[in-house]
């Protein structure tokens, strides 16, 4: 089921980026904008053949939280390690994680959160198994990594996106 926006918000950022921009809220400039923002939007609008439409987002803001914790606990693990205060060498390996989300703007989230998250990278998804390949920096654990990204990372966003 297709729904469209009650607030259109591309056009009313582009617009006030315009205007901040342009350091001018005459009207000449509020017109010239508003028929730019119109236009860019109906331009932008073809790239974009599925739109998002995010449920529940509440579960977004627990999510942001554990994502800024995640972020900072790796920052320092991958600190410790390129500046050698563990001495032990980290055992690099990739590893497959099946996932249950199908939504392509759930998956796209959740390959910014990996990627964003030093130690790990995206490798890669196959789309007919739904298979995630992830590297980490330090695979102590595989079960943990599984763990962490299905119950951390998945299970919030099929809520928030499914």
């Amino acid at each position: 089921m297709k729904r469209r926006p009650l607030i259109p918000v591309l056009p009313v950022v582009l617009l006030l980026m315009w205007l901040l921009l342009n350091d001018s809220a005459s009207p000449g400039h509020i017109a010239l904008g508003a028929v730019f923002a119109v236009l860019i939007t109906l331009a932008v609008a073809r790239l974009r053949p599925l739109p998002a439409w995010p449920h529940r987002l509440h579960v977004a803001v627990g999510l942001i939280g554990h994502v800024l914790i995640d972020i900072v606990r790796s920052n320092l693990a991958v600190g410790r390690i390129i500046l050698g205060a563990s001495r032990r060498q980290p055992t690099i390996g990739f590893m497959k994680i099946p996932l249950d989300m199908r939504d392509p703007h759930g998956l796209a989230m959740l390959a910014v959160i990996i990627t964003g998250t030093p130690g790990t990278v995206w490798g890669g998804h196959d789309a007919e198994s739904n298979v995630l390949t992830l590297h980490v920096l330090d695979l102590k654990d595989e079960a943990a990594w599984v763990r962490t990204i299905k119950q951390r990372y998945e299970r919030p966003l099929m809520e928030i996106f499914e």
